[in-house]
C-alpha cells in the first residue's frame, strides 16, 4: 500500500462519521413528514445522537487500549453500519432514534478514538502532522458535502438512501482495514472501571437532557410540568431542568474526583485527569468543543431559516449552504499548507475571527426574503473559519502527549466534539424556541386584528412552547381554525416576524460563543511546525 493509503481509509470512515448529522439537518423537513414527527422531535434525535457519542466516547477510547485499536475500529464499523441500516428503514421516530441516535452512536464511539490512535500509530514526525491535517480537512469536507449530498438525494430520491449507502461504505472500510497497522497489544490490558463509566454517562446525559428540555419545561420557572403517575414534578416550584443541570454537574464532579483517586492509587482511570494540566491539550479540547458547538448550532438554525421561513426544499437548502461548503474545503486545505509557515495559534485565531464575522453577517442577512450577497458572504466566512480550525486542532491535542496515550486523547477529542455538538443543538434550539414563543405572544397580544379567543389560545399554547413550523403551515392552521383571510394573514405575519427575530437571536448567541472561544486559544502552541 502507498504511504497515504492508510490515512485515506481512516479518512473515509471519518467522512461518514461527520456526514451523518449534516445530512439529517438539511433533510429535516422531509424527515419530519416521512416519520410523522415534529422539528422538536427531530431536534431530540439529533441531540441524543451526539449525546450518545459524548457519553461513551471515553469508554470507547479505553476499549481501544484494552482490545487493540484496529480490532475496536472494525467492531465499531460493523455496529455503525448496522445502525445506518436500521435508520434507513425506520418507519417512525422511535425506530430512527434507536438506529441512529443509539446504535450508530455506539458504533461511532469505537471508531472515532481509534481513527486518531491509528493515525498516530502509522505515521511519525511531519507525516503525522499532515495525517492529522488530512483527517481534520476531511471532517470539514464532510460537513461541507453533507448539505449537498443530503439535499440532492432527499429531493430526488429519499433521505433513506443516504443511510443505506453508509452501510455499504462501512463494509468497504471494513474490507480495506486489513491494510492498517496496529500497535502491539499490551501484555496486561487495562481494566475499565465500571463506576467511572456510569458516572460519566449519567453526568453528561443529565446535563445535556436538561438543556434539551429547557425549551419545553423552562429553565427555572416551570412551563410544561412533567408528570410521573399523574403527579407533577416541579420541586419547590422550580423547573426540573434546573435540577437536571445541577445534578449533571455534580455527578461529573464526582467523576473527576474518582479519576483523580484512581490515578493517585496507580490504578487505571477512565480518564487520566492529569493530562488536563497540559495547557496546549486543554486549550485544543476547549476550542474543539466550541468549534463543534458552533457547527451544530449553525446547521440547526440555518436549515430552519431556509426551509421553514423561505420554504426551500432540501436540495435548494444545500445549494444555499454551498458557500460554506466550498470555504470549509478550501480553508481546510489551506490550513494544512500553512502549518509550515505559521503557528497553529495564528491559524486558529484567524479561524475564530472569521467565525465571528460570518455569524455577524448572517444576523444581518436573515430576513423574510433572502436578497443580496450578504448571506453567501456570511456562510463563506463561517465555513472558512471552521475549515482553519479543523485543519489544526487534531494535531495540537494529539501532539501534546505520547503515543501510549493516543487512544485516550482520541476519546477526549470525540467527547469534546460530541458534547459540543449536543450542547449546540440543545442550547441554540432552546434559545430559538424561547425567543419564538416570547415574540409570538407579544406580537399577537398587541395585534387588534386578531380575535381575543385566538389571542387566548396562543397564550395557552405558549405554556409548552410555540413549535417551529413553516409559515405556510401557520396560515393553513389559521384558516382551518375559522379565521377569515385578513385575520389569518395577520397572525401569519406575527409568527413570521417572531420566527425571524428568534433566528437572529440564535445567531447572535453563536457569535458570542465564537468570541468566547478566543479565550480558549490563548495556550495553543505559538511555534510553527518544522519543515
Amino acid at each position: 500500500m502507498k504511504k497515504w493509503s492508510v490515512v485515506a481509509i481512516l479518512a473515509l470512515a471519518q467522512f461518514i462519521m461527520v456526514l451523518d448529522s449534516t445530512v439529517m439537518n438539511v433533510s429535516m423537513s422531509e424527515v419530519v413528514v416521512s416519520l410523522g414527527t415534529t422539528i422538536s422531535g427531530l431536534q431530540a434525535a439529533i441531540t441524543f445522537y451526539t449525546l450518545t457519542m459524548a457519553a461513551f466516547m471515553l469508554t470507547g477510547g479505553k476499549l481501544g487500549d484494552k482490545f487493540g485499536r484496529l480490532k475496536t475500529f472494525k467492531i465499531g464499523a460493523v455496529i455503525y453500519g448496522l445502525g445506518s441500516l436500521i435508520t434507513a428503514i425506520s418507519p417512525n421516530l422511535p425506530t430512527l432514534m434507536f438506529g441512529w441516535s443509539l446504535v450508530e452512536g455506539l458504533g461511532a464511539v469505537l471508531v472515532i478514538p481509534a481513527i486518531a490512535a491509528l493515525v498516530a500509530n502509522n505515521y511519525k514526525g511531519k507525516d503525522r502532522v499532515v495525517g492529522f491535517a488530512i483527517i481534520g480537512g476531511i471532517s470539514g469536507a464532510a460537513a461541507a458535502a453533507g448539505p449537498l449530498i443530503g439535499g440532492f438525494v432527499t429531493t430526488y430520491f429519499s433521505w433513506r438512501y443516504v443511510f443505506a449507502a453508509e452501510t455499504v461504505i462501512m463494509v468497504v472500510v471494513l474490507l480495506l482495514s486489513r491494510y492498517i497497522a496496529d500497535a502491539k497489544k499490551a501484555k496486561n490490558p487495562p481494566k475499565i472501571d465500571s463506576l467511572s463509566v456510569a458516572l460519566s454517562v449519567v453526568g453528561m446525559v443529565s446535563l445535556v437532557f436538561g438543556m434539551l428540555q429547557s425549551k419545553t419545561w423552562g429553565w427555572i420557572t416551570p412551563m410544561a410540568i412533567p408528570e410521573i403517575n399523574g403527579q407533577p414534578i416541579a420541586p419547590l416550584g422550580i423547573s426540573l431542568v434546573a435540577y437536571l443541570i445541577i445534578a449533571g454537574l455534580a455527578v461529573l464532579y464526582l467523576f473527576y474526583r474518582r479519576q483523580q483517586s484512581l490515578e493517585v492509587a496507580g490504578k487505571n482511570p477512565l480518564l487520566q485527569v492529569s493530562m488536563l494540566t497540559i495547557k496546549p491539550m486543554r486549550s485544543g479540547l476547549a476550542v474543539l468543543g466550541s468549534q463543534y458547538l458552533i457547527t451544530a448550532a449553525t446547521f440547526f438554525v440555518i436549515p430552519v431559516y431556509l426551509q421553514m421561513v423561505l420554504g426551500l426544499d432540501a436540495l435548494k437548502t444545500g445549494i444555499k449552504i454551498l458557500p460554506m461548503s466550498i470555504a470549509l474545503i478550501l480553508f481546510s486545505v489551506l490550513g494544512a499548507k500553512l502549518i509550515v509557515k505559521y503557528s497553529p495559534k495564528k491559524i486558529i485565531r484567524l479561524g475564530q475571527i472569521l467565525l465571528v464575522l460570518g455569524a455577524l453577517l448572517l444576523i444581518g442577512a436573515i430576513n423574510p426574503e433572502l436578497k443580496g450577497p450578504l448571506f453567501g458572504f456570511g456562510m463563506f466566512m463561517l465555513g472558512g473559519g471552521l475549515g482553519l480550525l479543523a485543519s489544526q486542532i487534531g494535531n495540537v491535542t494529539m501532539s501534546s502527549v505520547g503515543d501510549s496515550q493516543s487512544s485516550e486523547v482520541g476519546g477526549l477529542q470525540g467527547t469534546a466534539q460530541n458534547l459540543g455538538s449536543s450542547l449546540g443543538t440543545a442550547v441554540i434550539g432552546s434559545v430559538l424556541i424561547a425567543s419564538l414563543t416570547t415574540g409570538f405572544i407579544t406580537n399577537v397580544s398587541q395585534n387588534n386584528d386578531i380575535p381575543a379567543s385566538v389571542q387566548s389560545s396562543v397564550q395557552e399554547q405558549a405554556t409548552v412552547g410555540i413549535p417551529i413550523v413553516s409559515v405556510s403551515d401557520v396560515e393553513a392552521a389559521a384558516t382551518e381554525a375559522g379565521l377569515n383571510e385578513s385575520e389569518a394573514e395577520s397572525i401569519t405575519n406575527d409568527y413570521e416576524s417572531a420566527q425571524i427575530d428568534g433566528l437572529k437571536e440564535a445567531m447572535f448567541f453563536i457569535m458570542v460563543i465564537g468570541l468566547g472561544s478566543m479565550i480558549f486559544s490563548r495556550n495553543i502552541p505559538n511555534k510553527k511546525v518544522a519543515s
